[in-house]
């Protein structure tokens, strides 16, 4: 494989640390588990679940207000 082939396989690929491309929402988010849940929660570990809730108050925001999230808050 060339070193071009293997640049652009690499960048294709999420990162493994878990800390894929987060909003502000999702840090937020991420924050609030660390402030509040004693310890308990780890956010790497709880990254598809906290990404469903994300969306799921992304898309309703959008429903109630029938306005797009700003790109600042939505990846």
């Amino acid at each position: 494989m060339d070193p071009n082939q293997q640049q652009q396989q690499q960048q294709q690929q999420p990162p493994q640390d878990g800390a894929q491309n987060e909003d502000y929402l999702d840090k937020g988010l991420d924050f609030a588990e660390k402030k509040y849940g004693q310890g308990k929660i780890d956010p790497v570990k709880m990254r598809d679940t906290n990404e469903k809730i994300t969306d799921g108050a992304r898309n309703l925001f959008e429903k109630v207000t029938g306005k797009h999230v700003p790109e600042k808050f939505s990846n």
